[in-house]
């Protein structure tokens, strides 16, 4: 028994796992850019700040009090060698999309799904106006896998909610996110759906 011919083969991975580029594009910062790396011994982290400036991590847990940063600490993205922040650079996708788009057409994908980074079109997540630089980025993503004959599949959200509505909002807890979600999402479908 075989695949049909109209079988969708490909893979797939999500922003913080492959794009990279967090600071470039005019791209801001999502929640995922403010956790370490981890291993199979060492939990992965989320870095914090006080308003007295007091810096630090803790464990990412979900499911357990200790998800919870300390008393006045939003999530932040610090200046410390001791801090790695895997999503930063990622395999560099940002950078790498058309040579990496055309291994997956030599390898005979006929898909690809990928999550598109909320904070690269709209940097805080609330901004006035779309990032026009991510837009282009998007765009020409989707031109490059058309060029391959490659069927982008697209997530709109991979747990890369902005930061700036993670720290002022407490991210989800808040209502206010379902309306910036729906217009970054109307925002993709407007400018986007065309180029896919």
């Amino acid at each position: 028994m075989g695949f049909s011919k109209d079988f969708l083969w490909g893979g797939a991975t999500a922003a913080n796992q492959y794009e990279g580029g967090v600071h470039e594009g005019g791209a801001g910062l999502c929640t995922a850019d403010v956790m370490t790396n981890g291993s199979h011994t060492v939990r992965r982290q989320v870095t914090w700040i006080k308003p007295d400036g007091e810096t630090g991590s803790t464990p990412l847990c979900f499911g357990s009090p200790e998800r919870h940063l300390p008393e006045g600490a939003v999530p932040a993205e610090l200046d410390d060698p001791k801090y790695y922040y895997p999503s930063h650079i990622a395999s560099d996708f940002y950078h790498h999309y058309k040579e990496d788009i055309r291994l997956c057409a030599e390898e005979g994908f006929k898909c690809l799904r990928f999550s598109m980074k909320w904070s690269r079109l709209f940097p805080n997540g609330d901004d006035e106006t779309v990032n026009e630089e991510g837009i282009k980025f998007y765009s020409d993503v989707f031109d490059e896998c058309r060029k391959y004959g490659i069927e982008p599949l697209v997530t709109l959200s991979h747990y890369e909610t902005p930061l700036a509505l993670a720290a002022k909002y407490n991210g989800w807890d808040s209502r206010y996110l379902v309306n910036q979600f729906v217009r970054y999402a109307e925002t993709c479908f407007d400018r986007l759906q065309t180029m896919a």
